[in-house]
């Protein structure tokens, strides 16, 4: 062990790496963590998997390239991101992983669903439905398709039961697709503001290639599109007016709700991280974030917290970086606004008043009826907010690291 306390040879993990444009992104799949590394790093890696000793591979960097790496610092900071299985031999302790969902499935069953052949298709499906609702008025959509029966139970159980299974094979065609390059996956209860959402963290695709990491980002969006164009080719073949034919396109309708959610980037939708890999952003999100506080700041002409940096924060990033990241905090800054200004004057007034009203009607007893529709308005209602504030706790606790440079 050196002076430092850093061990003097280390065995890493197997680690999984690829070049972004003068930089290489390393990390491990298994846990989802990974980093940029300028060149100088990339070679540190290279030289202690060879079997070189810290010292050595300092040495060796030095001799090779002039460079004076402090390989000691260097290699703790591997170690706290655990990409060391040993030092000196020894056993690095980690914290125990969870075992991901359908731990069965193995990347080459699921390799298909990278193939290129699958959007394409999707396309085409999606090309010929809307051909058909440009030519059919049978298979125009408006919120009348989804009162497809007079029955308003039955509308809402479809509605239910579709979204639910919709929102399912959203999230596993995230998860699939993920699986195909060799990460993981995770399906998760998150939040996105108010919302309360289900989330798959793929954390790790970063190391796979481009097209893979956006096949993977937009997994979701085409199931969507995809089962709205099918229901709409099922209903082309089914007589107007008929059941079957009013059933699928409420299904087709349904489908296509979710889609304007994905566009609210500044909530890290599934198009935030396709924008982001796009404009070859670290954390767009909490670089925007940083950018805005800065301009907070500014404007209201006060001194940043302690142990903020005084300046601007986005001055430091790389030059394409940096006007991706401002342009982002205003949308981050006005969509942030809108949705909060929408929750408190709309969603927080009418939750009160559901609430307050299931109280009273539960405190006086004056039917059983109203006793009944009081306590499903309280359980469900208020089950859904005190779930929304536990995932809100835990995601803040878990939250994966974004990729910055080490």
């Amino acid at each position: 062990m050196t002076d430092t306390g850093t061990p003097t040879t280390v065995r890493l993990h197997d680690l999984a790496c690829r070049r972004d444009r003068d930089e290489w992104i390393v990390g491990r799949l298994a846990t989802g963590r990974f980093v940029a590394l300028p060149e100088a790093g990339k070679r540190v890696i290279d030289l202690l998997q060879a079997g070189l000793s810290v010292p050595e591979a300092g040495a060796r960097l030095k001799q090779d390239t002039g460079e004076d790496v402090d390989v000691p610092e260097f290699v703790t900071a591997l170690m706290d991101l655990e990409f060391v299985a040993e030092a000196d031999g020894r056993p690095v302790p980690a914290a125990a992983m969870k075992p991901p969902p359908l731990a069965g499935l193995r990347p080459h069953q699921v390799r298909w669903t990278l193939h290129p052949a699958l959007p394409a298709a999707a396309g085409t499906l999606l090309a010929a439905a809307l051909l058909l609702i440009g030519v059919r008025p049978d298979l125009s959509l408006d919120f009348r398709t989804l009162l497809w029966t007079s029955h308003g139970s039955l509308v809402i159980a479809l509605g239910a039961a579709a979204g639910w299974t919709l929102l399912l094979l959203h999230e596993l065609a995230h998860l699939l697709t993920a699986r195909a390059t060799g990460v993981p996956g995770r399906i998760e209860l998150g939040t996105r503001l108010q919302f309360l959402v289900l989330q798959t963290d793929i954390s790790g695709i970063e190391l796979a290639s481009r097209r893979h990491r956006l096949t993977a980002y937009l997994a979701g969006v085409t199931v969507n599109l995809t089962v709205f164009a099918l229901a709409v080719l099922a209903a082309a073949a089914a007589a107007p007016g008929t059941l079957p034919h009013r059933v699928l396109l409420a299904v087709a309708l349904t489908a296509l709700l979710p889609l304007p959610f994905q566009l609210m980037v500044f909530m890290r939708t599934d198009v935030y991280f396709v924008l982001q890999d796009l404009t070859g952003c670290r954390d767009l999100y909490g670089d925007g974030r940083a950018y805005a506080a800065y301009a907070a700041r500014r404007l209201m002409r006060r001194k940043p917290r302690p142990g903020s940096p005084a300046g601007d924060p986005s001055a430091l990033l790389p030059s394409h970086e940096r006007r991706a990241v401002r342009i982002y905090a205003v949308v981050l800054v006005v969509g942030t606004a809108v949705c909060l200004g929408f929750l408190a004057a709309i969603t927080v007034p009418a939750d009160l008043t559901l609430l307050s009203g299931a109280v009273r009607d539960l405190s006086s007893g004056r039917s059983l009826s109203s006793v009944l529709d009081a306590a499903a308005v309280l359980v469900f209602l208020g089950g859904l907010h005190v779930l929304w504030l536990v995932t809100w706790l835990r995601t803040r606790r878990q939250m994966p690291e974004p990729l910055k440079n080490l």
